[in-house]
């Protein structure tokens, strides 16, 4: 088992200021790791450091700016070499087919794919810079488990997922050679404030505090690939192996019915 969790780590950790991120520092920060958090909103951040103040640094950035990113990269070393880096900021944004418009999309793609790619504009040095100390690094992506299934509405978020998840498999093999770990997770439902605007069933869906446990867990045990909860997970993987006819007909089954638009 790998212990580059369980031992006190210094973290950047994006997203941080809601949901599965904010809980995130919660856990991490519980288990004695040192934070380096960034969200758009300075007020949330400022309540997680005022809990950990020797634990957590802020750092308020948009992760779709370069500017922002460049601005704050040298924070990630606030605590030290920077071990891990938690890429969590992202979107969800779904298409009404009836009045398509692929501002929906680009705002998916922006912010979860994009904005996650400029974010290695500033972790890879700093994680290269920690691997040429002989010392282990690693990248989480957080994606999601919506793409394995062609859900309606999903157009741009989940496209924007499987990009995200290529790019970190990609990345994985590409950075294999530095010793750069690179951790995929793929949560499914989970109770955010993205979610709760959702007006669908959400069938096994876990508190953001169990995602951050079911996360941190997984990166404890060295696990490249963390999706959950099984339950569901494991459903859309065994939907993902039906003959495309048949995904083809329950995913329009499941789609909402709209007027055709005139």
């Amino acid at each position: 088992m790998s212990t580059r969790v369980l031992n006190k780590s210094n973290i950047w950790l994006t997203g941080a200021s809601s949901g599965i991120g904010e809980a995130l520092v919660r856990e991490l920060a519980k288990h004695g790791h040192k934070l380096v958090i960034t969200g758009r909103r300075q007020q949330p951040l400022d309540e997680l450091a005022g809990i950990w103040p020797e634990q957590i640094h802020t750092a308020v950035a948009d992760t779709t700016s370069r500017d922002q990113l460049a601005a704050l990269s040298g924070t990630l070393n606030h605590f030290g070499d920077l071990d891990t880096v938690i890429l969590n900021a992202g979107t969800c944004e779904y298409v009404d087919i009836a009045d398509y418009d692929s501002a929906i999309i680009e705002a998916n793609l922006t912010t979860n794919v994009l904005g996650t790619a400029r974010c290695l504009d500033i972790a890879l040095p700093a994680l290269r810079a920690t691997r040429a100390k002989g010392k282990p690094a690693r990248v989480v992506i957080v994606s999601s488990s919506a793409w394995w299934f062609p859900f309606s509405r999903a157009e741009g978020y989940g496209a924007s997922k499987a990009a995200l998840t290529y790019l970190a498999q990609s990345l994985r093999a590409d950075l294999a050679a530095e010793g750069i770990e690179v951790v995929v997770v793929s949560p499914g439902f989970v109770k955010t404030p993205l979610t709760d605007r959702n007006d669908f069933p959400m069938p096994f869906m876990v508190s953001a505090e169990e995602a951050a446990h079911r996360i941190h867990q997984g990166l404890a045990k060295g696990k490249r690939e963390i999706a959950f909860p099984r339950r569901f997970t494991w459903t859309l993987k065994a939907l993902n192996c039906l003959p495309q006819t048949m995904i083809d007909r329950m995913a329009a089954s499941m789609a909402r019915k709209t007027d055709t638009p005139s």
